[in-house]
């Protein structure tokens, strides 16, 4: 990651949020971005499930976190203008 950005913890309070309709659609753009790079998770969904009201991704019970680092690496690496969460 760039010395700009931090990845984000996964008890990190803005986890908090994020609504499970804005982590399905953060799912699609990792699904669109990482393609090309060969990150395929076709399957990783929200299933619903939170822990301490932290929406959990069911691609082995990844925190946001992981799905906010994941696609903030796939900015990087495409070139395109970082965004902060």
């Amino acid at each position: 990651m760039s010395a700009r950005h931090r990845p984000l913890a996964p008890d990190d309070p803005r986890m908090r949020e994020y609504t499970e309709a804005q982590v399905t659609a953060l799912l699609g753009e990792l699904r669109e971005r990482g393609r090309p790079h060969g990150i395929l998770w076709g399957s990783a969904t929200t299933h619903n499930g939170t822990v301490d009201g932290r929406v959990l991704i069911d691609f082995g019970n990844a925190p946001v976190s992981t799905l906010l680092n994941l696609l903030h690496l796939l900015h990087e690496a495409d070139g395109s203008r970082t965004w902060e969460s």
